[in-house]
């Protein structure tokens, strides 16, 4: 760590909390004068020569916390990579003073005392020398006893990667010189082997540079004795030495191909330019295989020729795997990609190439917005009406794309938001001028959208075609005909899981989760009843734990279930899943991917992850399950979600033949939200949103803040909303606040759960002055004994 550092804005700093707490602080504003309570901590050391963050970050962060009501350090906690946090570690030493072999120790504490009598070791290193997952007993036995003690020691928790290499030495670089090697080592088979193995790898005579990068220790010890390669080393024969490595993964180099844009691509282009002369922010609106992505490549393009950075945000994980492959083509390996399933130490060096502006181009999820751009020209916002946008829990609970709206205007840049089925705020905006707004209403290549057609369940059972009590006899007929035809298929359900719940068939219990207010989802995999709340899992029961009988059965239908039944009738065929249970792993999404791209997946089974932007040329149908689920959610924006929802998997079919169909299976074929996606037709639908909106006062034309409230006992909590809601009405018009109310779920991780809903204008209200107001309003409900431990959480525009 760095000695002596000066202190400067943007650096990471050491405080110390109490007196073992330490924890890593990020410089804000130097000042000369010191806080008029008191209350403040020294810097034990300064920890980076340059800052990691700049100004520009730092009034990023600054409005995040003001606009999202949460505090600076919230902020800083969730764009900091966990990797740049210095965090403190328990060591033991012993205590100088204490002659401790004169004295009778248990077994444990002697090995223990022994192993320290070489030199201090860390908690962790204790317990694996006593066998133990938490030898704190052992410690403190001796703690208590003065014979040790205990000190925290600052920790980083990022370390370079190293890679061990080898090369010839230079005085072997001689043709003469290396036959006499050769001579000398013609009695040693093994050495020599080693020598001819670095010899063919490496053209060590021909290609001095060659042989100045040698090569990795692990690829010569393959075919070769390490004991022989540590001999030659020590001969002076080779070269032994450590360089930092890159974590991230390293992509094949292909030459650059430019994508060449259609005519009707290149006036939209054109218009996205000539709109960016005005305004700040341009919506492109493109139907589903429109080819918006082949326009988002020559924008960035343009940027990187002017020396600009480029953000390229993304909703989904599932979405990067194919963005990278088409990156790759026109930019090489000269991008970064920044998302959840990296590692820490994979994030910072993400996060320190941005730094260095090694990375002109990154393509990323939400956190993406909070990396050190220095010189940003465009963000490019794809499937900006995503709810994945949105961060729930925890705090800040910010939207990206909002965020990098205000980022853009930071930089002085420029922000396009992309989509097929624009969020109905945002369209207002672009259609009153706030936002440029560009048009693309045709396929690439003239394709025709897919046909959309609705099946009728009711009939369906009327008609008792309903086959495993999910497929109707047109849907699986469907299928047929596709796999035929060498085709492949989409299916959407959304909801993953075996079944949504289990009950008894006697008395009509239902399994519940015993810390949250929902039913326990059945995975047959695990054979077991899983909280998809808070994880709370068990075996699946043979007896109803109410009555005792042996009645247990399962309800309804997830991605799981709908896999299983579905293999039956099509035996042949390969399946895969892709929703959240089979998505953990690093590289799951981009295994289920190139498996399907590749043709080696007939059947793509999976949740909403499947409706995101992915691009396959062999599937020509989809079909939609348990659509009125969605549509009937109590929710102003439900319809909306359903109506995109429906748009975008239903785009995934036909995007390169022009042949491609949809089949929605429903309960409620004459719903509007069916019938204006069979118009499709995205302005008539707006127009019918937007009226109801305004008539009932929601986002647009009003903001709205939801205050989450929760205590483990409901007494005190629903005190709490009580006392807070009848604050509020002493200073806001009724119509201006509803609650409180119970959430859909109100029971979560054993805590219960209260919503009050600020409704206000959007035009003629200070509403940071009303933000102001409601931090005043948690202070005074956490001032009440009773209501300390009661937290009151605030979610700015939930969606």
């Amino acid at each position: 760590m760095p000695v002596d550092v000066p202190v400067q804005v943007g650096s990471r700093v050491i405080v110390q909390f109490g007196p073992k707490k330490i924890y890593t602080g990020l410089v804000a504003n130097l000042t000369d004068t010191p806080p008029s309570d008191g209350n403040f901590k020294e810097i034990i050391e300064v920890l980076d020569a340059d800052p990691i963050i700049d100004p520009i970050q730092i009034s990023f962060f600054n409005w995040i916390a003001r606009y999202y009501m949460c505090t600076l350090g919230e902020v800083s906690n969730a764009a900091i990579p966990a990797g740049l946090k210095l965090s403190s570690e328990s060591f033991i030493h012993l205590n100088p003073d204490s002659e401790w072999q004169d004295t009778d120790f248990t077994e444990r504490e002697e090995t223990l005392l022994n192993h320290l009598a070489e030199g201090e070791i860390s908690l962790k290193e204790a317990g694996d020398i006593l066998d133990l997952k938490h030898p704190q007993a052992v410690v403190k036995s001796l703690a208590d006893r003065r014979v040790v003690h205990l000190f925290e020691k600052v920790k980083d928790k990022y370390q370079p990667k190293f890679m061990r290499r080898i090369r010839l030495a230079e005085q072997w670089r001689n043709e003469e010189m290396l036959e006499g090697l050769f001579t000398e080592l013609a009695k040693k088979p093994k050495q020599e082997d080693v020598l001819l193995s670095y010899l063919r790898e490496v053209l060590a005579l021909e290609k001095p540079k060659a042989n100045q990068r040698g090569m990795a220790k692990s690829k010569l010890a393959i075919e070769s004795s390490t004991s022989s390669i540590a001999t030659l080393v020590k001969k002076g024969v080779l070269e032994e030495w450590s360089q930092v490595i890159s974590r991230l993964p390293e992509m094949d180099d292909e030459p650059p191909q430019i994508p060449t844009l259609s005519d009707i691509q290149q006036l939209v282009l054109k218009e996205i330019n000539s709109n960016f002369e005005s305004q700040q922010t341009v919506l492109l609106r493109g139907i589903t295989g429109s080819g918006k992505t082949e326009i988002y490549l020559s924008l960035i393009k343009n940027e990187l020729d002017k020396g600009k950075q480029v953000l390229y945000l993304l909703p989904e994980i599932a979405l990067t795997t194919q963005i990278i492959l088409r990156l790759q083509k026109v930019f090489g390996n000269n991008f970064g990609v920044y998302h959840s399933h990296y590692s820490d130490s994979e994030r910072v060096e993400v996060w320190n190439k941005v730094l260095k502006k090694e990375y002109q181009l990154v393509v990323g999820v939400r956190s993406s917005v909070f990396l050190p751009f220095s010189n940003l020209g465009l963000i490019i916002v794809d499937e900006e009406h995503e709810s994945s946008f949105k961060q729930f829990d925890p705090a800040p609970r910010y939207n990206a794309r909002d965020a990098a709206i205000y980022l853009a205007l930071l930089h002085k840049s420029k922000t396009l938001l992309g989509t097929a089925t624009p969020v109905i705020d945002t369209f207002h905006k672009a259609l009153s001028g706030k936002f440029g707004l560009v048009e693309l209403d045709e396929r690439y290549a003239n394709v025709t959208l897919p046909k959309v057609e609705l099946i009728d369940m009711r009939v369906v059972r009327k008609r008792k075609e309903l086959k495993a009590n999910i497929f109707s006899a047109q849907m699986l007929q469907e299928i047929g005909f596709a796999l035929e035809k060498k085709e492949q298929v989409i299916l959407f359900q959304n909801r993953r899981g075996y079944a949504p719940f289990v009950s008894c068939d006697d008395c009509g219990h239902v399994m519940g989760c015993p810390n949250c207010d929902v039913s326990l989802t059945y995975h047959q995999l695990q054979n077991k009843i899983i909280c998809h709340y808070c994880g709370h899992n068990i075996y699946m029961p043979q007896e109803c734990p109410e009555c005792g009988l042996n009645h247990m059965k399962s309800s309804g239908f997830g991605t799981e279930q709908l896999e299983d039944e579905l293999q039956p009738f099509f035996p042949d065929a390969t399946m895969q899943r892709m929703d959240l249970d089979t998505t953990r792993n690093k590289n799951s999404y981009q295994r289920i991917l190139t498996d399907f791209e590749n043709g080696e997946t007939d059947i793509l089974i999976g949740t909403q992850m499947v409706s995101k932007g992915l691009d396959f040329d062999k599937v020509n149908l989809v079909g939609i399950f348990d659509i009125d689920r969605i549509i009937h959610f109590p929710d102003f924006r439900s319809h909306e979600r359903a109506y995109q929802l429906i748009t975008q998997v239903s785009g995934r079919s036909g995007r390169k033949s022009g042949e491609g169909k949809v089949f929605i299976q429903t309960h409620d074929p004459d719903h509007v939200v069916l019938q204006k996606v069979l118009k499709e037709d995205y302005r008539h639908f707006y127009t019918g949103e937007i009226w109801e909106r305004e008539n009932f006062n929601y986002p647009p034309f009003y903001r709205l803040i939801k205050i989450i409230i929760k205590h483990k006992e409901l007494n005190i909590l629903n005190d709490a909303a009580i006392f807070m809601a009848n604050n509020l009405r002493q200073h806001l018009t009724p119509d201006r606040i509803n609650g409180p109310t119970d959430p859909v779920i109100n029971r979560v991780r054993n805590m219960y759960l209260k919503e009050i809903n600020i409704r206000v204008e959007t035009e003629g209200i200070n509403i940071q002055g009303l933000k102001d107001f409601l931090i005043i309003a948690r202070e005074e409900v956490n001032a009440v004994k009773t209501f300390r431990s009661v937290r009151v959480i605030f979610d700015v525009d939930p969606v």
